[in-house]
C-alpha cells in the first residue's frame, strides 16, 4: 500500500512543482486518490485521473496542457504503452508506476523514471524531478 508522509522534505518541493499539470493514469481507485493527494501536496494540478486506457488516450489526444504524466504500467490487464507512445509524440515526459519494476518495460521506455509500488511522497517528488529535467 502507498503511504503519504506529510511533513517530509519532498513536500517542501511544493513551489518547485507549483502549477505543474500531471496526467494521472491509475486503475486502482484508492491508489489514484492517494496519488492525487500527494500531487496536490506537491502543488501539482491533476489532469484526470483516468482509470482505464481509452479515457487516458482521449486526455492525451485532447487540448489540455500536460506537463508530465504518471502511468500505471498495467491498466486492468492492458499495457499502457500505446499511451506512452502518444505522450512521447506530444513531447510529454512521464513516470511509470508499477509493482513489477523496470523489467516490465519496453527497451524504448528504459530511460523513463520508474516508481516501484509502494512508494512515498518523497520518491514521487524525485521521479517527477527526473522526468521534468531538460
Amino acid at each position: 500500500m502507498l503511504t503519504a508522509q506529510r511533513g517530509e522534505s519532498a513536500l517542501s518541493a511544493t513551489t518547485e512543482f507549483e502549477g505543474r499539470r500531471v496526467l494521472l493514469v491509475e486503475d486502482e481507485t484508492m491508489i489514484a486518490m492517494l496519488l492525487e493527494n500527494m500531487l496536490g501536496d506537491l502543488g501539482c494540478e491533476v489532469v484526470g485521473p483516468a482509470y482505464a486506457l481509452d479515457p487516458a488516450l482521449a486526455l492525451a489526444a485532447g487540448d489540455e496542457a500536460i506537463d508530465v504524466a504518471i502511468l500505471d504500467v498495467n491498466l486492468a490487464g492492458r499495457p499502457v504503452f500505446e499511451l506512452a507512445d502518444a505522450l512521447r509524440v506530444r513531447g510529454v515526459p512521464m513516470v511509470f508506476s508499477t509493482g513489477y519494476g523496470a523489467r516490465g518495460l519496453r527497451e524504448i521506455d528504459r530511460d523513463v523514471p520508474v516508481l516501484g509500488k509502494p512508494f512515498q511522497a518523497r520518491e514521487l517528488a524525485v521521479a517527477l524531478r527526473q522526468a521534468l529535467e531538460p
